[in-house]
């Protein structure tokens, strides 16, 4: 158990290795292929922007400059006119807002890097985005903020953030930090008489990450597969090698058992041997006789077992070779009962109740007459107290049905999944007080299965056990 819990603790501890090391190879990957996208589009967005000045002599902004400079003279008119020398924060917002509206109509690049995308192959569905840095309007000689960013605020003068914070902080002096599906393709710096603009054109792929994924899928899939076949492996390799003991150890339960079943006979011979010996003996022709009895008796048994593993042997090789007749069920099993009352019941209580109907079923007698007497034998021999048996036959859907159920020690829930194995004893069965080789119930579900049919095992410790054979007809 303990050599057990250790193989698997090892795999447990291997596999999450595995699992660790493939997620960091996918991050990795991930991360390779956002840098490789944002780069590629960075480089096609150059590529268009520089097309674009040959062809049109423009970078897509032409209108919007304009526009904003038109709406920059006028507010400065209204300054002049009201004798000011800075706007209210509602102006600056009002003003801003006008800029960010103007710079994302009345551009032509958006448009322009759809098509050169669709042109190269790639993606071009895309959401355009404009951030402004800074915009100041200029009277003159007097510059007259109206929006800074963060960025700009940090490089002014102290004398310059005394003036800010007279005349308040420009609206969205904190900008949000770009975002990873952001790629920033242009950054224009306008200055004319009438104002100074600095901002940012920004391009988003909102799909950006099912791109990715699609481009990663061969490396995830493999990584996946790689993970669920280790996996597969070692469960199989574990549960091979959990079979391989628990073979090992019936294989030495056996041994065990069938030294002790072979030397019990061979130690009655030697016995019954010396005393032949004895002069005493040799005089008494009734204990010769009697003795002579014994040893004949024990050698039938003895050649019993070494039949049964040489039957077991053949059985390993080759198939049942079944030779069938058509018998009348019920009575049937009634000689056979008769038959093991007189010969190894040992005092067994046994009840039969059959509803054959006077059914014929095609059997072969002498493998049919095995099964049953290894489940009445093992009804008697696993009981701690007077075994009561009872016997139940019955048809259901085509099929003989034959219940044994007796009142014996029972088998516990994970011995019943093994019984029928062969060699194999329960947990009770392999102490000395219940002898056997662990083949008689192997002997029945062979010989079930030859007939077309099945057996199967209902019990519980202390509560008996229920088997019932199945056979068709």
């Amino acid at each position: 158990m303990k050599k057990r819990n250790t193989i698997l603790l090892l795999g447990i501890f291997s596999i999450i290795i595995l699992i660790t090391a493939q997620l960091i190879i996918i991050r990795g990957v991930w991360k390779q292929k956002d840098e490789m996208f944002n780069l590629r589009y960075r480089l096609y967005s150059q590529d268009a922007l520089d097309v674009m000045n040959r062809q049109w002599a423009t970078d897509g902004f032409d209108t919007a400059r304009i526009l904003i400079s038109v709406k920059s003279e006028q507010v400065l008119r209204n300054l002049a006119a009201n004798k000011a020398d800075s706007l209210t924060a509602k102006e600056k917002n009002d003003l801003i807002e006008y800029i960010t509206l103007v710079l994302n109509k009345e551009q032509d690049l958006s448009q322009f890097l759809s098509r050169f995308f669709e042109r190269r192959g790639i993606d071009r569905n895309f959401n355009s985005k404009i951030v402004i840095n800074r915009f100041e309007l200029i009277n003159f000689d007097q510059r007259i903020p109206v929006f800074l960013s963060e960025e700009y605020a940090n490089r002014r003068s102290p004398q310059q953030n005394d003036t800010l914070r007279r005349t308040g902080p420009p609206p969205g002096m904190m900008r949000q930090p770009r975002r990873s599906s952001e790629i920033l393709v242009k950054r224009p710096f306008y200055e004319t008489n009438s104002y100074r603009l600095d901002f940012e054109y920004l391009i988003d792929f909102s799909d950006k990450q099912k791109i990715i994924l699609r481009e990663t899928a061969a490396s995830l899939a493999l990584s996946i597969f790689s993970i669920l076949l280790v996996v597969t492996l070692f469960l199989i390799t574990f549960k091979n090698l959990m079979e391989e003991k628990r073979l090992s150890n019936l294989k030495t339960d056996f041994i065990n058992n069938m030294t002790h079943e072979l030397k019990t006979p061979l130690s009655t011979i030697t016995v019954a041997g010396k005393t032949l010996e004895l002069p005493m003996i040799r005089t008494n022709e009734a204990k010769i006789l009697e003795t002579a009895k014994l040893i004949g008796k024990q050698s039938v048994h003895l050649n019993q077992l070494i039949n049964m593993i040489l039957e077991i042997s053949m059985w390993e090789r080759t198939q049942f070779q079944l030779d069938k007749k058509k018998v009348r069920i019920e009575e049937f099993m009634n000689d056979i009962v008769d038959s093991f009352r007189s010969g190894g019941g040992n005092g067994a209580t046994i009840t039969q109740k059959y509803n054959f109907k006077d059914l014929d079923v095609d059997v072969d007698t002498i493998y049919f007459t095995t099964l049953i007497n290894n489940l009445l034998s093992n009804a008697v021999k696993y009981s701690d107290q007077d075994p009561v048996i009872q016997i139940e036959g019955f048809t259901e859907e085509n099929n003989v049905c034959i219940k044994v159920s007796d009142n014996g020690i029972g088998i516990n829930k994970n011995d019943q999944k093994h019984v029928f194995d062969k060699f194999y004893r329960a947990s009770t069965g392999n102490i000395h007080k219940y002898k056997g080789l662990g083949l008689g119930l192997y002997y029945v579900k062979k010989i079930a299965e030859a007939h077309g049919g099945d057996v199967t095992v209902s019990s519980k410790p202390g509560k008996g056990s229920i088997f019932t054979v199945t056979l068709p007809y």
